[in-house]
């Protein structure tokens, strides 16, 4: 059943800012907005954004909220605005089980420090959302909780980890969700259900109360409709005041086109969505130029060494005492990570400290790098090869973080912006990077793409028939 066949447009407020300042103007309420959200996620259940919603004790919070704004109260910038959080982040009294049977029934006593945040910031958490066990693996195809499936065409997948994540933001069943990354779990989703989503700088943001993947690599950013609203999550995830500079444009701003790697090996329409960005941004004002990463084509080896060794390591004990307790899949992966010999381990870090030496040193010439975030749109459910090129299969793994693993080894923030779309109405997505503590400048960059292009507002519209969920 396809899902494909064009958008319905956005419907009411452009974003999660937007529909924050109706409800502190009191032109909505957080119940109306909650429920209207609750509504979304009823008619797409199919889709298997969630593994639970929380739609009684989102109900509730919501009108505790708006009995705070009637009393002249708000929270914050997320007063009454309903968000949700990846399966592996706790939230207190809730399972939290990473989408895996070995951690089912665990309910963890408090809030992670991110869930934190949020609500202190007025937001209402209206649920967990699917992904891939453990969040080891790119398509959010799970034997334990189910397979989500990309909402612009119901026979693909959303990508993954965080593939629930971005199908709820995508068709509205929430206002912004939390995912992780490390491999490129957030960006990966956010390209091909068309929203934005960062990775934030690798420890500006606590992964405490969060599954970990491989500890080296791992954080947790926001996936939402707009950069803007990217900003605003991360200034309150990370306690920090909100971009000043958001609205500032991109005139003079140096772009940067890794030579023989940012449009080499990509689909037709992934080089057009990004060189449509670049050349929006061109007629703004940037500047754009080549940059030199001499040894990048070597980031998938260390990228998949790295993120087979460090969860090997943390799943050592279950997966001797309890291995049928996981998806063939991740089982495998976890597997091969066990049988690799330190030196392999130790040669990838090494070469994550030459990467990053040399990203660093082309973001003195330029203040963001652009690639696509994949080479690719999305491919059909179950898929385990794609082929880039015509006639060339290749492993879905490994291509998938072709561009992903740039930001992810050397610990710089990337965000994902929807740039375009195939002939078939699917997603595209530019990555844009920039030097650790920059997100600031990936913000007004992608703030001023936003600003002259409709790609971040597109909706996938309600199919005919959505599958039941089994």
């Amino acid at each position: 059943m396809s899902g494909a066949g064009g958008a319905d447009g956005p419907v009411g407020p452009a974003d999660l800012v937007d529909v924050a300042a109706d409800i502190a103007a009191g032109r909505t309420t957080s119940r109306a907005v909650v429920e209207a959200s609750l509504d979304r996620a009823r008619e797409w259940a199919g889709a298997g954004a969630f593994t639970h919603v929380f739609a009684q004790d989102a109900v509730r919070a919501a009108e505790g909220m708006d009995l705070l704004l009637a009393a002249g109260h708000r929270l914050g910038p997320l007063h009454g605005v309903p968000v949700a959080v990846k399966d592996n982040i706790a939230v207190a009294g809730r399972p939290t089980a990473a989408g895996s049977a070995v951690l089912a029934g665990e309910v963890p006593a408090e809030d992670a420090p991110v869930v934190r945040a949020l609500r202190s910031a007025g937001a209402v958490v209206v649920g967990h959302t699917a992904m891939h066990e453990f969040a080891w693996g790119g398509t959010s195809d799970n034997p334990h909780t189910g397979t989500v499936r990309n909402p612009w065409d119901l026979t693909r997948t959303p990508a993954g980890s965080s593939g629930g994540s971005g199908v709820a933001v995508a068709v509205g069943a929430c206002w912004a969700a939390l995912g992780t990354d490390t491999g490129g779990s957030i960006r990966l989703p956010s390209a091909v259900n068309g929203v934005t989503g960062l990775r934030p700088t690798t420890g500006s943001i606590a992964v405490d109360g969060i599954v970990p993947l491989a500890w080296s690599m791992d954080t947790v950013g926001p996936m939402a409709r707009s950069a803007r609203d990217c900003a605003v999550l991360t200034a309150v995830l990370t306690g920090s005041a909100p971009s000043a500079r958001l609205h500032d444009g991109v005139d003079g701003l140096r772009l940067g086109v890794v030579d023989g790697y940012s449009l080499e090996h990509v689909q037709a329409p992934v080089a057009a969505g990004v060189t449509g960005l670049l050349d929006a941004l061109r007629g703004l004002g940037a500047l754009v130029r080549a940059v030199g990463l001499p040894d990048v084509e070597g980031n998938l080896s260390a990228q998949l060494t790295v993120e087979a060794a460090e969860p090997s390591a943390y799943h050592h004990r279950w997966l001797r005492e309890r291995p049928g307790d996981y998806g063939r899949d991740v089982r495998v992966l976890l597997e091969a990570g066990a049988r690799l010999p330190a030196t392999s381990y130790l040669q990838a870090q090494r070469y994550r400290a030459v990467l990053r030496e040399q990203l660093l040193r082309a973001l003195e010439d330029v203040d963001v790098v652009v690639t696509p975030t994949l080479p690719f749109t999305a491919t059909p459910v179950g898929a385990t090869h794609v082929e880039v090129e015509p006639g060339r299969p290749e492993p879905l793994l490994g291509a998938f973080m072709r561009f992903t693993g740039l930001p992810s080894l050397t610990g710089a923030p990337a965000l994902s912006v929807p740039c375009g779309t195939d002939a078939d109405g699917l997603p595209v997505g530019a990555q844009l990077i920039a030097r650790p503590g920059g997100e600031d400048v990936l913000f007004r960059t992608a703030a001023a793409f936003q600003a002259v292009t409709g790609h971040h507002l597109r909706r996938p519209a309600l199919p005919a028939a959505v599958p039941v969920p089994a």
